[in-house]
């Protein structure tokens, strides 16, 4: 059980008690969990994506270590079932019916996701999928923590190298960095630099990661002082995937008493990165457009101290194992302007950074 931020990684040595909640979004149980934390604990934390779904908390002892990337190779030869659901075609399908809610005034953006599935023999195992997300680093976030009260290993985990900070709080010192808006990477030098520049200057990815921004800073208002942000977003690059990605900073308007790192999670989640605008109208698109292919996807994963500091990166390029089953979820923001062709490409270049970890070629 870890979260890992940049080079450093928060390694559990023990769990005194698992928390479990119906509604992860209940204050109450965050205020409580985060109370209930003794000297030299902290919680690893787990929500879903969806209202009154469920959230998790591991009341752990560990401690820092600076990451350690294998040296070699220790993967053995494995059969492989792949499942794609909504095939590219369906997806497709969805991403034209979103835009028709788009295009009748009823939505400006919703996040569509599809899965990968797969199932290995031998099955993998939880340190195998740790070591090949440290080796090919997808995103500054790693993690592994049970869904359950089992830490055995015996049941699902959530695993994954997430590229986006939900929130921080060192004391009084609040950052969110949010992702939406991106493009799949070429191998090709010369073509990479073009889709890069040309992110930069998508009205239709701009306006996508402006919904995004304009959510996160409102919500911080409430809560904040001195919110500060640049007027453009910057480039963040993964191993396939360019985002347009803004640096968000604040003070808490209350440094003594204002809220948790966790209740800072609840409150901003979902953000528009992995719901949509408005949020009650995009929520009902997702319900049914995807089913219930999100569960834990598209929560946040992350932790926090009895003093209240911690950190939250949102989970995307994550998986769930489950004995030899292995699921993946990417998801991308529809706006108007978007192409349902180009929304598979860059479902398929996100879902290709998880399937690596899987020892698919």
């Amino acid at each position: 059980m870890l979260f890992a931020s940049g080079e450093q990684a928060y390694v559990a040595d023990s769990v005194r008690h698992t928390s479990e909640v119906p509604d992860g979004a209940d204050p109450d149980w965050a205020d409580a969990v985060v109370a209930g934390l003794r000297p030299g604990e902290r919680a690893l934390v787990a929500l879903s994506f969806a209202a009154g779904a469920p959230g998790l908390a591991h009341v752990v002892t560990g401690s820092e270590h600076a990451l350690q990337r294998p040296d070699a190779d220790t993967s053995v030869e494995r059969t492989y079932q792949v499942t794609e659901f909504p095939t590219p075609d369906e997806y497709a399908a969805m991403v034209a019916a979103a835009l028709e809610k788009i295009a009748s005034g009823d939505l400006h953006k919703v996040v569509l996701g599809r899965c990968l599935d797969v199932v290995s023999d031998p099955p993998l195992v939880p340190a195998e999928i740790i070591d090949r997300l440290l080796t090919t680093r997808p995103g500054r976030y790693v993690f592994s923590v049970p869904l359950d009260a089992s830490t055995d290993g015996e049941g699902p985990i959530l695993v994954g190298a997430s590229p986006e900070l939900l929130v921080r709080r060192e004391g009084a010192v609040i950052s969110c960095t949010p992702l939406a808006g991106s493009v799949p990477r070429s191998d090709d030098p010369a073509e990479d630099a073009r889709r890069a520049a040309s992110l930069q200057q998508s009205a239709k990815d701009l306006a996508e990661h402006a919904f995004v921004v304009e959510a996160i800073v409102h919500a911080l208002k409430d809560v904040c002082v001195e919110i500060e942000y640049p007027a453009t977003p910057e480039l963040l690059s993964t191993d396939t995937v360019w985002h347009l990605a803004t640096p968000i900073h604040a003070r808490l308007a209350d440094p003594l008493d204002g809220p948790s790192a966790l209740r800072l999670a609840q409150l901003l989640h979902p953000t528009p990165a992995v719901g949509g605008v408005p949020t009650a109208a995009a929520n009902a698109v997702i319900a049914d457009l995807e089913g219930d292919l999100r569960d834990w996807f598209a929560g946040c994963v992350g932790w926090v101290d009895r003093h209240g500091d911690g950190e939250f990166a949102v989970t995307i390029r994550a998986a769930v194992m489950d004995g030899p089953r292995l699921r993946l979820f990417a998801g991308a923001g529809i706006v108007a302007g978007s192409d349902p062709a180009a929304e598979v490409r860059e479902t398929g270049a996100k879902l290709a950074t998880m399937a690596r970890v899987t020892g698919l070629p």
